[in-house]
């Protein structure tokens, strides 16, 4: 292994132990990717969702589950933002625009924010491959009003307002919005539902968040690298 300059014998052996680690860590990833792809056909999605967008000349125009596949692709991930915020989040607000004349628990939630700040990075890249989008349940001009105030250019939105996704794919918990990611499989004309971040609803050791998106999340895992770790950083509109 390569040696740093002025590290210790204590400090090479020790980051030789920890990388071995490491590598168990990366045979494990793997092996959960692989039973995941080996899951066996989830449910038929028995509606076809109908959800809000904005269209380029401003319009909402309705736009149904199996159009948020592009020809040729056969999955598609739906994050659902909790936009409203669930109601025992009392972090503050956006400080400037439309949004943050909001009531703060009609406003959209930190966490999902941020999340959604590193998806819009993503997105180009992620388009090219298969299909991504974000459903919240506010109405789709208060969310694109909020996604104009935040940058996003990228990422699909879409509402969900007029319908039950949310409820019927672990998105929304007594009236609550909850950061549930569902991954859906097009067979033909038949849609499935594939996968969800479960992991958001399992119990946790002391001291673990659910991290059900935990792999997708660039800031958390870099501070893993850290050495102070996690911390007590908890992620907010503005700094």
């Amino acid at each position: 292994m390569h040696v740093f300059p002025g590290e210790s014998a204590e400090y090479r052996a020790a980051r030789d132990d920890l990388l071995r680690q490491e590598i168990e860590l990366r045979r494990q990833t793997e092996a959960v990717a692989a039973a995941r792809r080996a899951l066996p056909p989830g449910g038929v999605v028995a509606q076809d969702y109908e959800f809000d967008e904005l269209a380029d000349d401003g319009t909402v125009r309705t736009v149904r589950l199996s159009e948020l596949f592009r020809a040729g692709t056969d999955a598609l991930a739906i994050y659902n933002f909790m936009f409203p915020r669930h109601v025992h989040d009392d972090r503050p607000g956006p400080r400037h625009g439309a949004t943050a004349e909001l009531p703060l628990a009609e406003g959209p939630c930190p966490s999902c924010s941020a999340f959604i700040d590193e998806l819009d990075g993503a997105a180009r890249h992620i388009d090219a491959h298969t299909n991504l989008v974000v459903a919240a349940k506010a109405p789709i001009e208060r969310v694109m009003t909020f996604a104009r105030e935040r940058g996003w250019r990228h990422v699909r939105l879409v509402s969900s307002g007029r319908n039950s996704f949310a409820h019927d794919y672990g998105g929304e918990v007594d009236g609550q919005q909850m950061p549930m990611l569902n991954v859906f499989r097009r067979d033909g004309d038949t849609i499935r539902h594939f996968w969800a971040s479960e992991m958001l609803y399992a119990p946790t050791d002391e001291g673990e968040e659910p991290r059900h998106v935990g792999t997708l999340e660039i800031a958390w895992n870099l501070y893993d690298l850290l050495p102070g770790g996690r911390a007590d950083f908890d992620e907010q509109h503005e700094y």
